[in-house]
């Protein structure tokens, strides 16, 4: 992907080109698939930031994937597309079309390389089902993609520090606008995003990057118009926006 260079983060992680050296299990499957109520502390952080920045962190976390498994998958380019296509639903979801991914559940969630990309994928059309339709609950969706790809990562040290660090300034500058004990449980009520400030993927790997909305907003224009939506079929951007 043209638009994308390494972050000097994952580098330092050791992502790139280490070997799949970790195990995969029915427990860690599970742990990734449903992770609700074992991770309390992860999920109250998580629930303080608003929609836009939480399909920018799943962004984020699907390239710390997307690093870790380049060379081992045919999957690459499906995975860059997708990386491309959340940030531009973040400028404006009609940017993009729906993330569909494996909806017969068709693929198990087996294999040291397939089995973590599926479960990544799937995450990720979450998010993307539940950002769409405005639910509420769309933080629930990218506590097993943070799980995974702290897993997956050879330096999990390095993973935490860039995590921390950026779910603090997550919390501080792209809070959430409400509380969790009062919601709806049948998740029928439509929470209405647009109005939230864009979040930049500079915002996420680049430590020189000046937090500002205006500054926000103009590198995700760069980014938008750095991109061919004819190479992904996931994008249909206006010629404007393109």
């Amino acid at each position: 992907m043209k638009s994308l260079n390494t972050p000097d983060i994952i580098l330092k992680s050791k992502s790139i080109g280490h070997p799949i050296d970790f195990k995969w299990t029915r427990k860690r499957i599970h742990q990734f698939l449903d992770p609700l109520d074992e991770n309390i502390e992860l999920e109250n952080v998580l629930n303080g930031i608003n929609h836009k920045a939480t399909v920018g962190l799943a962004a984020a976390l699907l390239e710390w994937i997307h690093c870790r498994f380049s060379g081992y998958t045919k999957s690459a380019n499906d995975i860059q597309q997708r990386i491309e296509a959340l940030w531009c639903s973040i400028d404006n979801p009609e940017n993009t079309t729906p993330l569909f991914f494996d909806q017969n559940l068709d693929m198990p969630a087996s294999g040291s390389v397939n089995g973590p990309i599926w479960i990544a994928l799937m995450n990720v059309r979450m998010i993307d089902v539940r950002y769409r339709k405005g639910s509420y609950f769309i933080q629930n969706e990218i506590i097993g993609l943070v799980l995974l790809a702290r897993y997956v990562t050879p330096k999990e040290k390095c993973f935490d520090k860039w995590f921390n660090d950026t779910i603090i300034e997550l919390n501080r500058l792209y809070p959430s606008t409400y509380n969790y004990n009062d919601l709806d449980e049948t998740d029928e009520a439509i929470y209405d995003s647009s109005n939230e400030p864009v979040i930049c993927r500079d915002f996420f790997f680049n430590p020189e990057f000046e937090f500002t909305p205006e500054n926000s907003e103009n590198a995700l224009t760069a980014f938008i118009e750095n991109l061919d939506p004819k190479a992904n079929p996931f994008l249909q951007l206006s010629q404007k926006a393109s």
